[in-house]
């Protein structure tokens, strides 16, 4: 008995000359959870889809709660559960009739669909708008009813992809705490996500994804170390400014007044980055040193024109 959940060796899909994923291997042991980081067009989805059975890969082999999702793809189904980045669920239905049909679907006898449906509405705390068509629901129930969708037939392996797109700040946290007691229970999640805080809270490993390739794999932890102790931000008075800035340092990023740089020689970097802005003519309105966080991992391996999402 493996104790892996979801494996991809050499996983590779192309759409004709496009290449959205790139010969891409990882391993998720059961009861962890796996982040997949990436820009939009990176190639997050289109790996949920071939791991789930929705896209046949191009190349390269799946294995899910140890079936083939080419040569088992029913099983694979059957024990998996999957939330896209919109809530899949009927909005003329209420939310007792949504989770109802889904057991149904799932084969389960009526009474066992009843409870399971009166089960997911109390864990989702729903229960108070069980009777109430889906229409009338906020954007956060309907992501916590379409999560609890994906959970009637109680899969041990778990697909969210962006769960938590478009959610309100408190919305939000709710869904990190039910997917932090799944996890508690022993589900698997492989977790594709834009929020870096989501990632850094929720996920065991992370990795990186650019241009359909692994650009960085490791814990929260591990990626900000390889950026170095510190983080220099400087602040301009105009986007212009920041733009120059950032041409004198070459690798550095920046979004509109700010420019980051990476300390990795300690108080050295620092007085190297000022005499060269000085040099530039260049006057900083602000400077800030601060931890790097997986923002910075994050705008240091990506770039804005993957592939394919």
């Amino acid at each position: 008995m493996t104790d892996t959940a979801i494996l991809a060796e050499d996983l590779r899909k192309t759409f004709d000359e496009v290449v959205a994923v790139d010969h891409i291997s990882l391993a998720v042991p059961k009861g962890t959870v796996l982040g997949l980081l990436g820009a939009n067009g990176a190639g997050k989805t289109t790996m949920v889809r071939m791991l789930t059975t929705v896209l046949e890969p191009t190349s390269g082999r799946g294995v899910v709660n140890g079936f083939d999702v080419h040569d088992h793809p029913q099983a694979v189904r059957r024990s998996i559960g999957l939330a896209g980045q919109y809530a899949a669920v009927d909005e003329n239905l209420t939310g007792r009739e949504n989770l109802f049909l889904v057991g149904r679907l799932h084969h389960m006898s009526k009474a066992a669909s009843n409870t399971r449906a009166v089960e997911l509405l109390d864990q989702f705390r729903l229960s108070d708008a069980a009777d109430r068509p889906v229409r009338t629901y906020s954007g956060g129930m309907r992501r916590r009813l379409d999560l609890g969708a994906a959970l009637v037939s109680h899969p041990p392996v778990l697909f969210l992809d962006e769960p938590t797109t478009g959610l309100d700040p408190a919305s939000r946290q709710d869904l990190w705490e039910v997917i932090e007691g799944l996890v508690g229970d022993g589900t698997t999640v492989l977790l594709t996500t834009q929020y870096l805080e989501e990632a850094d809270r929720l996920a065991d490993n992370i990795i990186v994804i650019d241009r359909g390739a692994i650009a960085a794999e490791g814990t929260a932890k591990q990626l900000k170390s390889r950026l170095g102790d510190t983080v220099i931000e400087f602040e301009f008075a105009s986007p212009a400014d920041a733009a120059r800035a950032a041409e004198v340092f070459a690798t550095d990023t920046s979004a509109g007044t700010v420019v980051r740089q990476v300390m990795t020689e300690g108080a050295a970097t620092l007085r190297d980055a000022l005499n060269r802005l000085d040099s530039a003519g260049l006057q900083p309105a602000h400077v800030a040193l601060r931890e790097p966080t997986l923002d910075d991992v994050f705008l240091t391996l990506t770039s804005s024109n993957g592939a394919g999402e």
